[in-house]
């Protein structure tokens, strides 16, 4: 017998299934589980009228993470049929186990997430260890896959299919309470004694155990797609999903096929239903991108493939925090998340309260749902000290500045702050443009100082980027890198350069959005495509959100900074519909209630009217394809001058970065994946003719020929 799951029988004639896959700190569903489960069934059945039930368990610390994902990004097409006959087996093992005839019973005491959860799903009776840790789910949708084990068909027929699409189609995920109430799980359990207790128990009391959908009579809750208040559900629920996948992701819209049509039949053909979809999605491109990008790049940074190795871990007990605006107030609401003390600073002390306003607003909110308690939220607020003196900065381990974009201002203030602060503390901008070796002029220690970039707002965005100066040191990055990883950040480590590479690549998607509308483009169709090409809102309204001033103000500053050099920036398209929109039609951007869109009180945004009438061009319109390429295609080929010049370090910072930071397309794995995905030399081929129809910038870089005549891929 394999021991990647143990099988011991009790007195009570009662098999414990223990899963421990050797050699690994999860359980998935790999070859070695194929195996191991395919041999358990065979023998549960064997015995069968020996037995009184089965309990499954794991001995890891959580009870099984689901599909192996090393196995399933190298699926081709090619091999489809081969898969697929090895997914009808593993769901044949666990409809063989759920048709035992004994009661079948899952011990749930850690994560049951993906293939876990349709383990469960595959028990009689599921009872959970009722900790924080334990959560419940199917998040293959987040990789593009969709639950293959039989997670879409049983759902399905646990819940009804309105109930379950938010957990299929979103991979909603609950804690053991919340699954309680939504009749997931049947039983919580304060420790693995009384839940293995109330599992026998529950053999006891149920001899002949069977799954809903197998009793005589069954009917799917809420009813099958057939009926009327089902069918009035499913009638809007694909222009519902394409208007948020924009036709860029498969997975929710296969999911969506394969939960109603296998509504409509016997559970043996759902499961072939499933199957095939599941077959389908796996062998496309767009699961590889994501999988390769948000599992395997995703843990590589978050494991510190990015962090200078040889520095014992620190953690950032005192934040002193620069500026109490939407920036400032957002990092000391994550500091103090984390148990971090945090001292925030402004003119007045009126002006750093309003900062920490901010903290008390979400709070409320959290406190409200239930989320915590009205102590918490006090203890919480107790972390955060609003003041307008320097002298409280005194303790800090860690100084971020987080004032306006002007290199004086920030320079006096840090200087102020860096002598209050202790002698050995890390001192940090903010800043998303100003290179960072110019700022450390300011500072007494430049190996000290560090970029620290945090998106907007600051409570939601995932990511911040860490920017190393000329002069700053390898420790002073790792400490960077431990302050962010403490915040539960994902922390992406750059060189210096000017706009870094997140703001660098922004500002090739706004700016080429602003080119096109220059050149006579319908606006409408710009927003459109857009969004049709994955990014998350269009350039025109993302620049509205900037504000067409601050733009403007940071080209001022980098022409002022570049002169100095006697350098000059070069010209762009953008600059002049930047320039009409300030200067003429004096439409800076959403603050100021109007730019490309207007902003009713009270209404909908929509596009400002006027702009067919000052920009649009009728012979000026281009195609779809070209206007989706020219938005993904220039941030790619800036992705990859950031990586030629060293701005960029690994791989997977570009694509983690280009997501997390900028929202680039998801669907494309990144940055860097959405060459390798296109095919280098195609790449660079459609990059040349973009080149000659809209401008040099499309050029492909040096470092980007060079892979494509090698055959090589990022």
């Amino acid at each position: 017998m394999t021991d990647a799951i143990r099988y011991e029988k009790g007195q009570d004639n009662i098999v414990v299934l223990t899963m421990d896959m050797p050699g690994q700190s999860a359980n998935t569903m790999n070859a070695v589980y194929r195996e191991a489960m395919g041999q358990i069934v065979d023998r549960l059945e064997a015995e069968r009228d020996s037995l009184a039930g089965v309990i499954v368990t794991s001995a890891k610390k959580t009870f099984f993470a689901g599909g192996d994902l090393n196995e399933l990004i190298k699926v081709t097409q090619a091999e489809a049929q081969g898969f697929y006959e090895m997914i009808l087996r593993i769901k044949g093992q666990l409809r063989r186990l759920e048709t035992l005839g004994k009661p079948v019973v899952a011990a749930i005491n850690g994560a049951a997430l993906g293939g876990g959860w349709e383990i469960a799903l595959a028990c009689h009776h599921r009872i959970a260890l009722n900790e924080s840790h334990v959560q419940l789910g199917l998040p293959e949708v987040t990789l593009g896959l969709l639950p293959g084990g039989g997670g879409v068909v049983r759902m399905v027929r646990l819940l009804g299919l309105e109930k379950a699409l938010p957990y299929l189609a979103e991979g909603k995920k609950v804690r053991p309470e919340a699954a309680l109430k939504a009749g997931l799980i049947h039983e919580l359990a304060s420790d693995r004694e009384e839940m293995l207790a109330k599992a026998r128990a529950w053999i006891a009391a149920n001899p002949a155990a069977k799954q809903p959908w197998d009793v005589q009579g069954y009917k799917i809750p809420g009813g099958t797609p057939s009926s009327p208040n089902v069918a009035q559900m499913l009638a809007i629920a694909p222009s519902v999903l394409r208007d948020k996948t924009k036709g860029c992701f498969p997975a929710p819209e296969k999911i969506l096929c394969a939960a109603v049509e296998g509504a409509q039949v016997d559970f043996d053909t759902a499961q072939i239903i499933e199957a095939r979809y599941f077959t389908e999605l796996t062998c496309g491109q767009v699961a590889k991108n994501m999988i390769g990008t948000f599992w395997f790049q995703l843990n590589e940074i978050n494991a510190g493939g990015s962090r200078p190795q040889g520095y014992p871990k620190t953690q950032t007990k005192k934040v002193g925090v620069l500026g109490a605006g939407m920036m400032g107030a957002g990092i000391a609401y994550v500091s103090a998340a984390a148990g971090i003390e945090v001292v925030l600073k402004d003119v007045s002390v009126e002006a750093a309260e309003k900062g920490k306003a901010y903290s008390a607003k979400l709070l409320d909110k959290k406190v409200g749902k239930g989320h915590m308690s009205g102590e918490q939220r006090d203890a919480f607020l107790a972390r955060i000290k609003a003041t307008d003196s320097e002298a409280d900065f005194e303790g800090c381990d860690l100084i971020i500045e987080a004032v306006f974009e002007d290199r004086a201002l920030k320079g006096k203030v840090t200087a102020a702050a860096e002598a209050a602060a202790l002698s050995d503390a890390v001192i940090a901008s903010n800043t998303s443009t100003l290179p960072i070796t110019g700022l450390a002029t300011a500072v007494a220690k430049p190996e000290k100082f560090i970029g620290l970039h945090f998106f907007s707002p600051v409570d939601k965005m995932p990511l911040v980027e860490i920017i190393r100066g000329e002069k700053t040191s390898d420790e002073t990055l790792a400490r960077g890198f431990d302050y962010v990883m403490q915040i539960r950040k994902t922390p992406i480590m750059v060189n210096d350069s000017r706009g870094f590479f997140t703001s660098r690549v922004f500002g090739t998607f706004t700016n080429e959005g602003l080119a096109m509308l220059g050149e006579g483009v319908s606006a409408a169709m710009i927003e459109n495509e857009a969004r049709k090409a994955g990014m998350p809102v269009g350039p025109l309204a993302i620049s509205d959100e900037v504000s067409m001033s601050l733009m403007n103000h940071i080209r001022q500053q980098t022409i002022k900074d570049l002169a100095a050099e006697g350098k000059s920036i070069p010209e762009h398209p953008a600059f002049a519909v930047i320039d009409l929109m300030l200067n003429e039609y004096k439409r800076p951007g959403k603050a100021a209630g109007m730019g490309f869109y207007e902003y009713p009180a009270g209404g909908k945004k929509h596009l400002w009217p006027e702009l067919k009438a000052r920009f649009e061009k009728a012979d000026a319109q281009i195609s779809q394809e070209d206007v989706r390429d020219r938005i993904l295609f220039i941030q790619a080929i800036e992705t990859v001058r950031c990586v030629e010049e060293g701005v960029l370090k690994s791989v997977a910072d570009a694509n983690i970065g280009s997501i997390f930071g900028i929202g680039f397309a998801a669907w494309t794995g990144g940055a860097l994946q959405f060459i390798n995905q296109y095919g280098v030399k195609d790449f660079v081929a459609r990059a040349q003719y973009l080149a000659e129809q809209y401008g040099e910038r499309f050029l492909p870089p040096a470092l980007l020929l060079e892979k494509a005549a090698k055959g090589e891929t990022f």
